[in-house]
């Protein structure tokens, strides 16, 4: 027997069993994932989906909360299957998405209503953007005028905004993801810094 220890649990994470008191099914889960193997983190949500057990709205609120532990990564990962699809409006849409949640980023928003614009891929906890532009789309001088005055636009309302290419994603999908991944965190720390509540 192993006793771990964690220094502060929310009240949500505190369950009690025959006056015994014990985590609550998604803390379990998040403490688990930063130990076992991807595999049996999957076979232990399945299994409490068989037992009526499973809830994904709880699980997704620790992990909104938890951002940092060491299974985050990995829960993310594994109950990605049981979150709706997300609407998307092309083949570039959702495999840019699926590879997100793949590489256990933060869930965004897709076609996400903001400032008076439509954003492709958005967090809005952090007001962070990602256009996906297709040239066959955007291939004018009069849309590459008005994509300039957007990111303007966008950024004179405190959202900040990268672009990434079909042609690039398909050619580097990890180094785009790595660079978002980046950017979002640089994006997650300046708010913080600044006092900006998520």
């Amino acid at each position: 027997m192993r006793i771990h220890h964690s220094r502060v649990l929310a009240i949500e994470d505190c369950v009690s069993r025959e006056d015994i008191p014990v985590t609550s099914l998604p803390r379990t889960l998040l403490d688990l994932a930063a130990v076992v193997r991807f595999e049996w983190l999957q076979r232990m949500l399945e299994r409490s989906e068989e037992r009526e057990l499973f809830d994904l709205g709880p699980v997704e609120s620790l992990l909104d909360r938890t951002r940092g532990h060491a299974g985050w990564g990995r829960l993310r990962q594994a109950i990605a299957l049981y979150e709706p699809p997300p609407f998307t409006r092309s083949q570039f849409e959702r495999e840019f998405f699926e590879a997100l949640v793949e590489a256990g980023l933060p869930r965004p928003a897709t076609n996400f209503a903001e400032a008076g614009f439509e954003l492709d891929v958005y967090w809005p906890e952090y007001r962070f953007a990602v256009e996906l532009d297709v040239y066959a789309t955007h291939g004018t001088h009069g849309a590459f005028e008005r994509d300039r005055l957007r990111q303007e636009d966008l950024k004179l309302a405190g959202i900040e905004m990268t672009r990434v290419t079909d042609i690039r994603f398909s050619r580097e999908p990890r180094a785009v993801l790595a660079r978002v991944s980046r950017l979002l965190d640089d994006r997650r720390n300046d708010l913080a810094s600044r006092g900006v509540a998520s």
